[in-house]
């Protein structure tokens, strides 16, 4: 008996472990196509336009697929409680905050050391959900953290360091900063959905996915309705482009918030950066561009901190 339950709880990790990566690594194809799409965006609607895209065109894909997961499950509706309000509008601020930062810091360092000093977000990622949802941070665990964020740093750092570049105290504020607004936004959307006490993680993680954009769209589009009426305008004209940048932005966010319903947000966090592959592929499909002996071993290393991720 004590080794056939030992047997099922082997399978139940090894279930989860999978159902884990299948929703991380999807999602960051996802995500990689809609960073991609805003990008295109951005000659047209600037990069506060591009930006909003996600939220105000990602919001009626996310009550679609919310409206399709209840009518499949059966399940109802969760009651908003104010612990779940509170930790998705930490969550859906975090994110915009986070973001107009790292905008701040490329203007001032290029868009390779911003990423660079973003992609801390991982070690902080643990350290505030040890704080704030006592996620339980293993020594492996911890050194797998430590080794993918090497990896992915190693692989973004410039090949030519001009003077003053990387270590101008400005941008690396700013740029580590958003990692960790990006940080306490992984770990706000876990603790909205933790909080939502919904009859399935499948039912949690949606309406709470629907109740962050509702935030973030509320948000942003008043604020360009005061200060900017021509970019929300144009994001309207734009609508071919910028439903389908919402439609991938929604999709791939609703398979983050399934992974953050599962599994602590350092984890997936962590897992997430094999997206450096989908942006890998991109790079070398439309620039020619192949891994220098630098890049491979930043990717080895990386590669390293996710299996030890899953083994701790």
């Amino acid at each position: 008996t004590s080794r056939a339950k030992a047997a099922e709880a082997r399978e139940a990790v090894a279930s989860g472990a999978i159902r884990i990566a299948v929703f991380t690594i999807v999602a960051a194809g996802g995500q990689t196509m809609r960073n991609a799409m805003q990008r295109h965006l951005i000659g047209t609607l600037g990069t506060v336009g591009a930006t909003h895209v996600r939220f105000l065109f990602g919001l009626p894909f996310a009550m679609v697929f919310l409206a399709l997961l209840l009518a499949v499950t059966g399940e109802s509706l969760p009651t908003l409680n104010a612990g779940a309000f509170a930790w998705t509008a930490a969550g859906a601020i975090g994110q915009m905050a986070a973001t107009a930062l790292m905008l701040a810091s490329m203007r001032d360092r290029s868009f390779v050391v911003t990423i660079a000093y973003t992609k801390t977000e991982p070690i902080q990622v643990a350290l505030f959900g040890v704080v704030m949802l006592s996620d339980r941070v293993t020594l492996p665990l911890a050194v797998a953290i430590i080794m993918a964020t090497a990896g992915v740093l190693v692989v973004s750092w410039p090949k030519r360091l001009a003077e003053g570049e990387v270590w101008s105290w400005r941008p690396a504020i700013m740029g580590m900063g958003a990692g960790g607004l990006f940080a306490i936004a992984a770990v706000g959307f876990r603790g909205g959905i933790i909080a939502m006490e919904a009859p399935s993680f499948l039912i949690g993680a949606s309406a709470t996915l629907v109740l962050g954009l509702c935030i973030q769209t509320a948000t942003m589009s008043a604020y360009l309705l005061a200060c900017n009426r021509a970019a929300l305008i144009a994001i309207f004209r734009a609508w071919r482009l910028s439903m389908f940048a919402g439609f991938m932005g929604a999709f791939a966010s609703q398979l983050w918030f399934f992974a953050f319903a599962i599994e602590s947000a350092a984890r997936v966090r962590t897992l997430a950066l094999v997206e450096i592959f989908f942006a890998q592929l991109v790079s070398r499909n439309l620039f020619g561009q192949r891994l220098s002996l630098r890049e491979g071993g930043g990717i080895a290393l990386l590669v390293v901190g996710v299996i030890l991720l899953f083994a701790g």
